[in-house]
């Protein structure tokens, strides 16, 4: 069913107020607010990553998909702890960071602010054609509500810049920007659309990332856009520990057209927090017990040596398959492994963290 038009996106004024921001209850999470000065910063880490030319925009700090190997938790933490502290208290409760759904106050009003000033113009000079990532924190298309509010912003940020926008999510409406006409088409070049694919088994991402879109339903949407002509890129990120790495990534790179995307990042499962245990817990209750074992073999403290071996097999797998050009793999290094991954830039890693040389 087509989405009903709305009045112009391009009109908002400051005080406009998204929907997605007055309801109670997002993907079955309690929807929290944050007073915030900005939507748009500046990120050097992702920067380096190559996803932007450093500028990120985040409406929100808490997202409505639960993954078991989220970072955002553990970078969040300082600004998110006073929010949900405040909310306990008041229900009664005892609600995590997975818990709920943060939302920044007016974000698109804040946004407003962020690209114009007080008496309309521009504060981001014409030729200025940086890029964009959206989102760092949370999925910018999680339900219909949030994917009206990215189309809303994308519009703003297309309409009063020349910025391109990076977009990511987990989610299988992200093409319906383009499909039901959210964003006009003299804007689409702009764009480059990404999906999080860091397996190609509905059951094993359905165990640790709790909400989101079945991966196939993924690949048929970055498949519509990709018949159509759009821009794309290759997110395989997390990939767990391969019974063999070379099937994977074959398997991987043919379902997401690696000859057609511009770039393709990936990446090994990130260690934050209570990450690797969560993951390890949400595979062996889904019955996944081989890749429950795979993945208790290379964690651990003592298990330094077998991670490194399953990040390399992960990366060598990849330089296999996707051409060196468009090949960014993503690797925190340590003072052991710097010199290595540092070694294999030319083959596409990007050796990430203080100890990167």
């Amino acid at each position: 069913m087509k989405l009903k038009p709305t009045t112009p996106l391009t009109v908002l004024t400051a005080g406009t107020t998204s929907k997605a921001l007055k309801r109670k209850v997002m993907n079955g999470k309690p929807v929290l607010t944050r007073a915030a000065k900005t939507v748009i910063s500046d990120s050097g880490e992702f920067r380096e990553k190559g996803l932007c030319d450093g500028l990120i925009y985040n409406p929100g700090d808490a997202c409505a998909f639960s993954c078991t190997f989220c970072y955002v938790g553990s970078v969040m933490r300082y600004v998110a702890s006073p929010v949900i502290k405040e909310y306990n208290t008041c229900t009664s409760q005892c609600l995590g960071f997975d818990d709920v759904v943060i939302r920044r106050e007016d974000a698109l009003a804040l946004l407003i602010g962020q690209l114009l000033t007080k008496s309309g113009k521009r504060r981001f000079k014409h030729g200025d054609n940086r890029m964009l990532f959206t989102s760092s924190a949370v999925d910018i298309a999680a339900n219909l509500e949030l994917l009206w509010e990215t189309a809303e912003a994308c519009n703003l940020i297309l309409e009063h810049t020349d910025l391109q926008i990076r977009l990511l999510s987990k989610s299988s409406l992200l093409h319906r920007l383009i499909a039901d006409n959210m964003i006009p088409e003299r804007h689409h070049q702009r764009l480059v659309f990404g999906f999080s694919t860091g397996t190609l088994d509905d059951k094993v991402a359905g165990a640790i990332e709790k909400g989101t879109a079945k991966v196939s339903k993924r690949i048929e949407s970055l498949h519509w856009l990709q018949d159509r002509g759009f821009r794309t890129f290759g997110m395989i990120c997390p990939s767990l520990p391969q019974a063999d790495y070379g099937k994977f990534s074959r398997d991987i790179c043919k379902a997401i057209r690696v000859q057609i995307c511009e770039h393709v990042w990936a990446e090994p499962l990130n260690v934050r927090g209570q990450s690797l245990i969560k993951t390890i817990g949400a595979l062996q209750n889904a019955g996944l017990r081989a890749e429950a074992d795979r993945l208790a073999a290379v964690s651990g403290p003592r298990s330094g040596v077998a991670w490194e071996d399953y990040s390399r097999a992960t990366f060598q797998a990849h330089t296999g398959n996707v051409p060196r050009r468009k090949l960014r793999y993503l690797q925190y290094v340590d003072e052991e492994t710097a010199g290595w991954w540092d070694g294999q830039r030319a083959h596409g890693a990007l050796p990430l963290g203080r100890h990167a040389l």
